[in-house]
């Protein structure tokens, strides 16, 4: 958001989340288009919204099925949101729900939209896997064949290992090397140390278990029926409450070995989920007689180098939304972090508190500040809540806003990171 594009205050009325499961798990026989419907469907009846005022709806997805390419549109269909509602499908990695956010953000401030619902959708447990393209390229002109000899020709040239499944990988295209090695590698730059990053991953589990046992993510979580016997999940299974430095010192690098400090445990896993959030502008609000949580200040994108820089999109962009607010890291009350590694938040935040990173890479005089841990993602992150990737952009705005109302909180500063050296913030300040 630019320094002249708070001329019209859009504000977040509510958002909420289906229960984040393992991948594998709970919505093993859904398909992201399914934990979309549910979530836009919680989303109209916790606020009562009419369908029929919904402007637009925009969501992210990071890894596209093809028969609901645009997953916004078909979600939004099956939600009961009219067929006159346009709906539109974003991708920006492990950003692209906050992508969903303030591309519905800069349509209410342009004027094109009063109403926006923004979030989106990730499923891990049945992602696209394709034949090799040698294989392809034979069923593809296979259509014209009319013959059984010109199909016979589908078989020549084609060695067994032909017609085996290319099987996803979650790495770089532009580099070829996962963000594990990516983050083993930042991690090691910064000197962040095995234990720290365990210690760090415990106290995820830890926030995420106590949260859930007291009830505090019962404002953003809405039940997930699953069909056909309509078994109710009701929380999420990725936390690990009875983790301990123990059991996490006791895992193998799981990318870089023998002596890669990034393990399973301190690492984000695989998850389904999804996530929606209902923003408005401001007179729209008052019109509906809608209570705002929270109103958006300013927001920013920054990419660095993938080679280099892969996960520290946060330590580039919070300088930068703090400065076009004209606020420091000490006007800050609420903290939410994506957790992709431990390493990885470990290693902005020691970015963050260090002069040589402010002078070198920031340009700046000072270092941009210390994050108090007691302020930083205190109902677990992505670490123990999982991270479903088109989705956890919209948990954290949706975390952030019912955190400042719970601790009396002013402002909130969302960070993330993103595949392709992408990254991520985002002001919010309590509605008064």
């Amino acid at each position: 958001m630019t320094k002249t594009s708070t001329l019209r205050n859009v504000v977040l009325v509510d958002g909420c989340r289906i229960p984040f499961q393992r991948s594998g798990s709970g919505y093993i026989d859904l398909m992201a288009y399914d934990l979309a419907r549910i979530t836009l469907q919680g989303l109209l009846n916790r606020t009562s919204l009419d369908p029929d005022d919904v402007d637009q709806v925009i969501m992210g997805t990071v890894i596209q099925e093809v028969k609901t390419s645009n997953i916004a549109r078909d979600a939004a269909l099956a939600a009961g949101i009219p067929e006159t509602t346009p709906a539109s499908t974003v991708t920006q990695a492990c950003i692209s729900s906050n992508q969903a956010i303030t591309s519905g953000i800069e349509k209410i401030v342009s004027g094109q939209a009063e109403v926006v619902i923004a979030g989106g959708a990730e499923t891990m447990s049945d992602v696209p896997i394709r034949l090799k393209r040698k294989l392809r390229k034979k069923l593809i002109a296979s259509q014209k064949y009319k013959t059984p000899a010109e199909y016979m020709k589908l078989l020549r040239g084609l060695r067994p290992n032909d017609i085996l499944p290319e099987v996803p990988q979650v790495s770089e295209f532009s580099t070829g090397e996962t963000m594990g090695q990516s983050c083993d590698k930042m991690a090691a730059k910064f000197g962040v140390s095995r234990e720290e990053q365990d210690a760090y991953a415990l106290r995820s589990h830890q926030r995420a278990a106590i949260a859930t046992r007291d009830g505090l993510l019962k404002g953003e979580v809405v039940p997930a029926p699953i069909p056909p016997k309509f078994e109710v999940i009701r929380q999420d299974n990725g936390f690990r409450a009875d983790s301990t430095l123990d059991r996490l010192a006791q895992l193998k690098p799981a990318f870089v070995k023998p002596h890669g400090t990034v393990t399973a445990g301190n690492s984000s896993a695989l998850t389904d989920g999804a996530s929606a959030v209902l923003i408005m502008s401001e007179e729209k609000a008052k019109e509906l007689d809608l209570k705002p949580k929270a109103r958006f200040k300013q927001f920013t994108y920054v990419a660095r180098d993938p080679k280099e820089e892969l996960l520290l999109g946060p330590a580039y962009a919070t300088p930068k939304v703090l400065d076009n607010a004209r606020i420091s890291l000490s006007d800050i009350d609420v903290f939410e972090l994506h957790e992709a590694f431990a390493g990885q938040v470990l290693s902005v935040l020691y970015a963050l508190n260090s002069e040589k990173f402010a002078k070198e890479y920031l340009n700046k005089r000072k270092k941009v500040g210390e994050i108090p841990i007691e302020k930083l993602n205190t109902m677990g992150g992505s670490l123990s809540l999982g991270h479903p990737f088109g989705a956890t952009g919209a948990r954290l705005v949706t975390t952030a806003a019912n955190r400042l109302i719970k601790e009396d909180g002013n402002l909130a500063l969302i960070a993330a990171c993103a595949a392709g050296g992408l990254g991520h913030a985002m002001l919010l300040q309590r509605y008064k």
